[in-house]
């Protein structure tokens, strides 16, 4: 319908310029499922347009009511914090101007299967059988500073283990928790199971993939007798789709809750106590827009804790 909110997806953004396309593709495909919205997207960091960026330009056109969807699994940081200090900024500048928040994409049951699908395809094209009951199952996630954040990684790989059948499962992050995944990788071809399946836990691609796949390789060349399988992240999947639609309706009906019962910012989580309470302020100032790594070869910070 034309009087119906725009859609503006909040992607975190990435130095990686296949990580961009791919979420760029993603508003297409929403696009496609949804003819009679306008939808586009906007980044964090890094990548533009920013969400700001974005957010002028619908307002220049004309459009004064907004669904804001993060494009993101989990709600750490950046859905918790960063995002919602972006929408809240602009609608203080912008009287009148309307902005919904929905939640993020969480545990899906649409999410696991698409999993399941992931992993099977990468069984499929394996050049040797190998049963389920001699591969350890390993899940990788992004890594965050918020454990309930990690701690779903912990629950989709148990449920994945549970439901295919794995001999065995563990989790491993590509940064700022552990266990890493090269140390992880070290840990579990001691277990003695014949193929090792490594899921990342990924919307798109990118620098974190990436070192997913590096870790992999250098298991290959170590440990020769072992099968190393890698299936794909779960990228434009048919049920990844449908899952952002999902979000949407949440939106649309009023039941976009996030879960703040483990969130360390409105409880006191152990270990984390020093993060009840604080301000939903972003953190990306300085990374916001600044370009892909073909264009931006010549910035040194270091940003190891969200790169991607």
């Amino acid at each position: 319908m034309a009087d119906e909110p725009a859609i503006l997806l909040c992607g975190h953004g990435s130095r990686d310029i296949e990580a961009v396309s791919e979420f760029q593709n993603l508003a297409k495909l929403i696009t496609k499922r949804l003819p009679n919205r306008f939808v586009d997207h906007g980044f964090l960091e890094f990548a533009r347009p920013t969400i700001g960026e974005k957010l002028t330009q619908m307002r220049n056109s004309g459009i004064s009511r907004v669904e804001a969807l993060p494009g993101m699994l989990f709600a750490a940081g950046h859905a918790k914090n960063d995002i919602p200090s972006v929408l809240n900024n602009f609608i203080a500048d912008n009287d009148g101007f309307e902005i919904s928040y929905g939640r993020e994409l969480a545990i899906h049951p649409k999410l696991i299967a698409a999993s399941r699908a992931r992993i099977e395809n990468a069984e499929q094209n394996c050049s040797e059988f190998i049963s389920r009951e001699d591969t350890l199952l390993l899940v990788v996630g992004r890594g965050t500073s918020d454990p309930d954040a990690n701690s779903n990684i912990s629950k989709v790989t148990r449920m994945l283990w549970e439901g295919m059948n794995f001999g065995w499962a563990e989790v491993a992050y590509t940064g700022v928790t552990y266990p890493l995944i090269r140390p992880a990788l070290e840990k579990v071809v001691k277990l003695g199971f014949n193929r090792i399946m490594v899921f990342p836990y990924f919307l798109f691609t990118g620098v974190l993939v990436k070192r997913i796949y590096d870790a992999v390789n250098e298991a290959r060349e170590n440990y020769k007798d072992i099968n190393f399988s890698v299936a794909k992240y779960l990228g434009d999947h048919p049920l990844v789709v449908d899952s952002f639609i999902s979000r949407l309706d949440e939106i649309t009906i009023g039941k976009n809750v996030m879960n703040c019962q483990l969130c360390k910012y409105r409880e006191q989580i152990i270990g984390y106590e020093h993060d009840h309470g604080a301000a939903q302020v972003g953190h990306h100032h300085h990374v916001e827009g600044i370009g892909t790594e073909s264009e931006q070869h010549h910035h040194s910070h270091n940003h190891d804790k969200h790169n991607e």
